[in-house]
């Protein structure tokens, strides 16, 4: 069976980060504040020491589109450049994860996401 949607979804992802990096280099701040903040959302990995629902909750609300998306909105209506090339990096960070395949967090399990499954879940889950 071949699964259409995550591929796409990744795809768009990739469309993502590109688009949100030729942004930036547009109306960023320069380059050395991208690569200090790229990799910024993944501290929200530390919700999982207090278990798997604060944990997809806190890696959801910084990996949805929502956040970045009203940052930019925030940034380009009040005319605020760092607020929107912080919002470029944030969405350059969802585009990358996407297309690497690491999708929204079902409290359930670290590895289920509305990608598909990922990490050792996906191992595990692979037939014989």
């Amino acid at each position: 069976m071949t699964v259409v949607a995550p591929t796409w979804q990744r795809l768009e992802g990739l469309a993502l980060l590109v688009l949100a990096a030729l942004a930036y280099g547009r109306f960023g701040q320069g380059w050395a504040l991208f690569a200090v903040l790229f990799l910024a959302p993944d501290l929200s990995f530390a919700g999982y020491l207090a278990g798997p629902r604060v944990g997809a909750w806190a890696y959801n609300l910084a990996h949805s589109l929502i956040g970045p998306l009203l940052l930019a909105g925030a940034g380009l209506l009040t005319a605020a450049p760092l607020a929107t090339a912080l919002s470029l990096i944030w969405l350059a960070h969802v585009g990358f994860d996407r297309a690497l395949g690491y999708g929204l967090k079902s409290p359930e399990a670290f590895g289920l996401t509305h990608l598909g499954l990922v990490g050792p879940a996906k191992r595990a889950a692979r037939p014989s």
